[in-house]
């Protein structure tokens, strides 16, 4: 099996993939094509079928299909064209090889990350990170979520790694800042995208869901632990109002969704947290998918609206 990650441009590709997305478009012309996103354990790549001639078979979104085809390249990104697709076959594959992971081990991971919730001092807050963290269920689905659709962390375990991620940042800038409320910054990163577990389905899926389209996990998640907090007898509505304000406030600006602007120094510490760890990802994550192209330059980033490439020597 060729992985997506060792697709070269210029490649012709005979192989098994996820169909995680498809969708019926047309041409100027007016003729009809397939968009497709085929995925496996180590990416996606956009593809297209140009002919929907009788080397199509009929087939649907999350099918496994097997393709054959070619590697070109459009607006500085790999693109498969498809000549040949046909539905796989039960024992033609294993599904384990379509779900993309995080690198990081995830029971090690999920251990930092209950270390920074048992050095939360202030009782409330710690009851209502063990009130999520102690159910096993939720613990494990937590544990295997993504962060994302595509943009950043959009893999099995992504949560979680990006999670702990922000989650030691912030443990840093508490460290660099005394002034910052160290117990109320540490819940909040780790609860700042705890909506993620309803907003995206799970894998193989790992889609918008109904109530991710209509609310967003920002809403979602804030909503989540205010329920949460009303199980909590005696929990101050001061911090709980500070806690719920941080995850609100987190993307920091209200175009890029938050419903209000950091006005607690601990928002705008969680929003520097996020911000940092989500374009970092998806730098590193743009670098790995252009190095499939030649050159040292990797290209134009839509993203980072520029031309990127690796640093010399790495």
């Amino acid at each position: 099996m060729r992985y997506i990650n060792e697709l070269r441009e210029g490649d012709n590709v005979a192989g098994i993939y996820l169909c995680k997305q498809k969708t019926v478009q047309k041409t100027k012309a007016g003729k009809t094509y397939y968009s497709l996103i085929l995925q496996d354990k180590t990416g996606v790549i956009d593809t297209k079928i140009w002919e929907l001639n009788n080397g199509i078979d009929n087939f649907e979104q999350m099918d496994y299909i097997r393709v054959d085809g070619n590697v070109t390249s459009f607006m500085g990104s790999l693109q498969m064209n498809v000549r040949r697709l046909r539905r796989a076959r039960e024992g033609e594959y294993l599904p384990e090889d379509y779900i993309p992971c995080s690198v990081h081990d995830l029971k090690e991971m999920y251990r930092d990350l209950s270390d920074y919730v048992n050095k939360v001092q202030n009782p409330h807050l710690r009851k209502l990170l063990v009130a999520f963290f102690g159910d096993q269920e939720f613990a494990k689905r937590f544990r295997e979520h993504s962060a994302a659709k595509r943009v950043h962390h959009g893999f099995m375990g992504g949560l979680l790694e990006h999670t702990l991620n922000v989650t030691r940042l912030c443990s840093f800038y508490c460290d660099q800042y005394p002034q910052l409320n160290r117990d109320l910054l540490i819940t909040a990163a780790i609860c700042h995208d705890i909506g993620k577990v309803d907003e995206l389905s799970p894998f193989p899926e790992n889609d918008y869901t109904d109530e991710g389209q209509l609310l967003g996990h920002i809403v979602m998640g804030t909503i989540m632990v205010d329920e949460k907090i009303k199980t909590i007898p005696g929990f101050p509505p001061k911090l709980a109002n500070e806690l719920k304000h941080c995850i609100l406030a987190h993307h920091g600006e209200l175009e890029y969704g938050s419903p209000k602007k950091p006005a607690l120094i601990e928002a705008l510490a969680l929003n520097f947290a996020d911000n940092t760890d989500a374009k970092m990802e998806s730098f590193i994550e743009a670098l790995a998918e252009e190095n499939r192209q030649s050159g040292e330059w990797r290209g134009y980033n839509r993203l980072f609206e520029s031309n990127i490439r690796a640093t010399s020597g790495k």
